[in-house]
């Protein structure tokens, strides 16, 4: 039930910010908490990538890690990420990214989410929330890194 919504404006095409996001190999070069990211498959058709990846988040003595699908779709510039297995009861996320007028894009990221067991949704709930809500930051930091 935690959901977290942003729009985002930044001064990077929409192709760029796609690529970027679609790049989860580098996940944890950059992204808060993410410890490991593994592509488990990786497959191709009409134009979108539909990859199923574990991603192992931390915090202290806290390691989870869970598999989604994620399906990349360049045409639309949008990536949508659905829940398989780990400690969720759900998880459901997409992005979405847009041209601006001034050149640059808007990024839509969208998250909603409960984890299975309220004991784990007590202790890890408010660092997954804090952690989420800084996940544009870092696409955005990394962006300027990379695009500069």
């Amino acid at each position: 039930m935690p959901q977290f919504e942003t729009h985002r404006p930044v001064p990077h095409s929409p192709d760029q910010m796609f690529d970027l996001v679609a790049d989860v190999e580098r996940y944890p070069e950059f992204l808060p908490l993410c410890e490991a990211l593994t592509v488990r498959s990786r497959k191709e058709r009409d134009g979108k990538v539909l990859l199923v990846a574990d991603m192992t988040v931390g915090y202290k003595a806290i390691r989870e890690t869970f598999t989604t699908q994620v399906l990349l779709n360049k045409a639309e510039r949008a990536i949508d990420v659905k829940y398989i297995d780990g400690p969720f009861k759900y998880l459901d996320n997409r992005w979405r990214f847009t041209p601006s007028d001034n050149g640059g894009s808007v990024i839509d990221f969208f998250i909603d989410y409960e984890f299975k067991s309220r004991i784990l949704g007590a202790l890890m709930g408010s660092m997954f929330d804090r952690a989420f809500r800084m996940f544009t930051d870092a696409f955005e930091t990394r962006a300027s890194k990379i695009y500069a």
